[in-house]
Parts: structure tokens; sequence; C-alpha cells
């Protein structure tokens, strides 16, 4: 049993995410922090992960079979990629949460950078997402 602030913990230690053990991810003008992933965390709950995405750049439409996603949109603004070719326009402040199997991509229409926050449950290593061709069609 561990103490932690003079209380017992059973739990798993704390993990501190250096920046040296923060992989950056990248595929057409999408930037992916891996700030809490599969690769420097023990976590079975979640990955963080946040993406800066250029202007015009595309996340293209995907789905997590087994995980939800959660984005909370930090700068800028674009539009969500749906299903069944909806769009929603996602701007900052807004917070949008995807089921298991959602379809679901963004658009960055706007003049800027698009900056969001991504809480996956379970984790995903996302590395072999970004080795993907994101040029081509899914």
């Amino acid at each position: 049993m561990r103490l932690y602030n003079g209380k017992q913990n059973c739990g798993a230690p704390m993990e501190i995410m250096r920046k040296a053990s923060i992989a950056t991810l990248s595929n057409s003008g999408v930037q992916s922090e891996q700030l809490l992933f599969p690769e420097n965390s023990s976590s079975r709950r979640v990955t963080i992960t946040r993406v800066t995405m250029q202007s015009g750049a595309v996340n293209p439409p995907h789905r997590h079979a087994n995980s939800e996603q959660i984005w909370v949109a930090l700068e800028g603004r674009g539009t969500l990629l749906l299903e069944g070719d909806r769009t929603e326009p996602f701007a900052v402040g807004d917070v949008v949460r995807f089921e298991d199997g959602d379809l679901h991509g963004f658009r960055n229409a706007a003049d800027g950078l698009f900056v969001y926050l991504s809480v996956t449950s379970p984790p995903v290593n996302f590395r072999e997402a970004y080795a993907k061709d994101w040029r081509q069609p899914a």
C-alpha cells in the first residue's frame, strides 16, 4: 500500500508525462501531440491528444469502433464532418462527444489554426491512423 499526501493510495502510481515523452504525429497539415497515450503511459482508461490543424487541413471522417472520443475546441473554428455527409460548425469553447463507432472528422476552412483537445476512452495509439495517406478517399 502506498501513501499519497498522507492518505492510503491503493491505485496505480502517479505518472508525469515529460515533454520528451510526448510524441508528435503529423499528416496533411494536422499535427497531433500525444500528451498521454499507450507509449508514454500505463493508463488503460484514456488517451489525451492536442491536435493543431493548419488552414485548409482535413482530418478525414473515420471511426473508433471500440472507443468514445470527446473534443474540446481550444482555438479557431471549422466544420465537423459527420455520418451521411452531415456537417456541423465547431468553434472555440464547443465540446462534442462521439460514441463508439460514430463517423467523425473535421475540416479547418478558416484562415487561422484550429486547435482541439481530444480525450479517447479506452485508449488508442494513433500511430497507425497517422501513417495512412489522408489525401486519398477512405
